[in-house]
Formats: C-alpha cells, sequence, structure tokens
C-alpha cells in the first residue's frame, strides 16, 4: 500500500514533484505536514485541515502515550477514527521531546539514555517512562498511523563531535532495532504501516554521510533527516542537506524534520525534498503572529485597531475571506478563543498555498522561473507591525 513515484524533476535543481501512496489516500509532495501533536491541530477540527489544504497530519507518541494511552486510542479504533481524520498521519516516535527534556542543566536530571533505550520523567504528571526502540514501535502501531519514525538519540546544534559520532551511532544501532521489530508486527491483521529511518550526525559533515548511508542501507520505505540543526537556521539546513545529496536514496521520500518557517521552505525543496512539518505556523498564529508577504505581523500592534483591510488581500482561507484586522485584532486583545482558530487557519492556509504553488510549477516545469521571479512571497521572518 506504500509507493512513492517522482512524478517530475527540476533540471535546474533537485526538486522534485512526487506522490505518495498510503493506506489512507495519496499525498502530492513537496508538501508542509502541520502538526497534531495530540490528536488534534490547535483550534482546527478535520474539515478546517481538508479547507486549508493538509493532506497529511502528524501526532507525537510521546505525549499521546501519557495522554489519553495508547490503549485507548487503540481501543477506539486508532488515531484515524479517534481523531475522525480519514488522511494520512504520520506520528514521531518521541525521541525528540526526549532529548529535550534533558536540555539544560537544571533538566539533565529528568532523562538517562542507555543502550537499551531512555528513562525519563514525565514534564505533564511527574511520571518515570521508560522508551526503547522496540516500546516505541509497538506505541506507534497501537496507535495506527501510517507513517511511523524510528527510535532516536537526538542532539543539538551545538554539540560536539564526539557525542554527535555517539548519538549518531546509538541511532543506527535502534533504527536496526525498530526495523526487526516492525517486520516482526507487520501482518497482524492492521493496515501496513510505513518505517522511516532518522539521520543524525550533528553539524559534521563526515557523521552526516555516514548517518545518511547506514540508514539507508536499513532499506526502509522512507528516511528523515533530523536533529536540532535541521530547521534551526536557513543556512544549517541547507549545509546538512547540501552535504546529503549524493547520499540520500532518490527513490525514496525525504522527510525534513521540524521546518515549518516559510522562508526555509524554498531551500528545501530545491534540494529534494519532499515532506517537512513544525509548530511553527500554529503556534505563531497563537501568540498573534500573522504569516504574510515580506514577513508577519503582529496584529496585536496598535496600528491595526481600526484596520479594515484583510490580513492579506487576496488570500483565500476563511479569515481573510470574512474579517479585518481590526476584528483580529480586537479578537486577540479580548483574549477570545475564536482569535486562535482564525489565526492558525490563515497561517495553515499560507504554508500550504506556499508549497502547492511550488508543486505547481514543478510539475508545469517552470521551478527555475518560479525562484528566479520571486513567485515565492518575499518572507524574510521579520515582523512588519
Amino acid at each position: 500500500m506504500f509507493e512513492f513515484q517522482i512524478v517530475a524533476r527540476d533540471p535546474t535543481s533537485r526538486a522534485r514533484a512526487g506522490r505518495f501512496q498510503t493506506p489512507h489516500g495519496i499525498v502530492e509532495t513537496p508538501t508542509f505536514m502541520p502538526v497534531g501533536t495530540l490528536a488534534t491541530v490547535k483550534t482546527l477540527d478535520p474539515r478546517d485541515l481538508r479547507q486549508v489544504g493538509s493532506q497529511m497530519v502528524l501526532a507525537n507518541t510521546y505525549h499521546l502515550a501519557q495522554r489519553p494511552g495508547a490503549d485507548v486510542v487503540e481501543r477506539l479504533g486508532g488515531l484515524h477514527r479517534f481523531m475522525a481524520w480519514d488522511g494520512p498521519i504520520l506520528t514521531d516516535s518521541g525521541g525528540f521531546q526526549v532529548w529535550s527534556l534533558g536540555t539544560g542543566e537544571a533538566k539533565r536530571k529528568l532523562v538517562r539514555i542507555d543502550e537499551e533505550g531512555a528513562t525519563f520523567v514525565s514534564h505533564r504528571d511527574g511520571r518515570r517512562w521508560r522508551f526503547t526502540p522496540e516500546s516505541a514501535i509497538d506505541l506507534q502501531i497501537r496507535l495506527g498511523a501510517d507513517v511511523i519514525m524510528a527510535f532516536d538519540e537526538c542532539t543539538a546544534r551545538n554539540v560536539g563531535e564526539d557525542a554527535a559520532r555517539a548519538a549518531a551511532a546509538r541511532t543506527h544501532r535502534w533504527a536496526a532495532r525498530c526495523r526487526e521489530r516492525w517486520w516482526q508486527r507487520q501482518g497482524e491483521g492492521r493496515l501496513p504501516q510505513a518505517l522511516f529511518g532518522i539521520i543524525q550526525g550533528g553539524s559534521f559533515r563526515d557523521l552526516r554521510r555516514w548517518s545518511a548511508e547506514t540508514i539507508a542501507a536499513l532499506d526502509l520505505p522512507g528516511i528523515a533527516i533530523g536533529g536540532e540543526a535541521i530547521g534551526y537556521s536557513k543556512n544549517d539546513t541547507a549545509q546538512i542537506l547540501d552535504w546529503l545529496a549524493d547520499v540520500l536514496p532518490v527513490e525514496r521520500p525525504r522527510y525534513a524534520m521540524g521546518v515549518g518557517d516559510p522562508v526555509d521552505f524554498l531551500t528545501v525543496v530545491e534540494r529534494g525534498v519532499d515532506l517537512f512539518d513544525s509548530v511553527y505556523p500554529t503556534r505563531l498564529a497563537r501568540n498573534g503572529g500573522l504569516l504574510v508577504p515580506g514577513g508577519r505581523l503582529r496584529i496585536t500592534a496598535p496600528r491595526f485597531r481600526a484596520d479594515e483591510g484583510p490580513i492579506t488581500a487576496g488570500c483565500r482561507c476563511l479569515t481573510c475571506q470574512c474579517f479585518s484586522r481590526a476584528y483580529l485584532h480586537h479578537l486577540f486583545r479580548a483574549r477570545e478563543l475564536l482569535a486562535y482558530r482564525l489565526a492558525t487557519l490563515h497561517n495553515l492556509t499560507y504554508c500550504l498555498d506556499l508549497t502547492a504553488a511550488m508543486r505547481q510549477a514543478l510539475q508545469e516545469g517552470r521551478f527555475a522561473e518560479f525562484r528566479s521571479r520571486a513567485e515565492l512571497p518575499p518572507f524574510r521572518g521579520g515582523d512588519s507591525g
């Protein structure tokens, strides 16, 4: 039930358009995937997600294992039925969340990583948990996502070379164990799931290439590029992807984890990435930040108090079609719940329309023109108000 087909390539870069077949539908790539950590993209329902153009969403194993529990989700029919989303779903293994619990001197006592797995104290209720490669796969099988991720040891962007090498080596060993468990669990009467391995290696060229070669040799259905360095900055992301250009398998989908700032979309797409995700657009929306060509609007700024225009002229989202900047300003200042939904609808529409425009340019053979004529909105991550 899983097949990845490249339907168009750009001769001037490594960009490609593809079709990723899953048990719950086809994902046209390249595309951005909204994050629904706890089986919901915050403030939106499944109809909203279809309206903004979402094809595939994410949920997180670390969080769902704690609340409501993988056993509850499984008993209620798996994630698709539980959240009433009939499209493809990807679940992260929890490796990044476990790592983030232990960052900083004050937090290191919360996480202990050894060869068998990771022991950590929940940020939510203080309970002690144990994740291993095998249990991470078992949890994701119970959740029932279409694409599941290998359990990995994430590293900080500025980690030293020795630590990055050790984490990558452990990630490789864990990936092999995840693959073994995944193979053992297939054929249990469930819909099949595609396992993606994760490349680590920090900000070191040789380690990244070694990790890519090792993960690719496992011959999994897809491959992801992880670690805090990806998505942290445009330059770091571009450099790492350039290092991997001749190592990543051509025939498998490529997933850049944590890329959600529109300034990075063209950076990863022109380097051959098919899938990317982040909480950035939705988190920004809930804090009153609205994505627009040229930057972002801080809608709570006083100058929007009586602004009768839409967030962006010509935007197709419900918010821009029906409401003014002044109304959004009012909702945020009054802390009305509708503010968060309307802002999220806009930001996700912005991101998904951007990737749809890239796909169309690739399919029509004009991706080079798309870049040279700056059809990509000149987003620079600044604050326009």
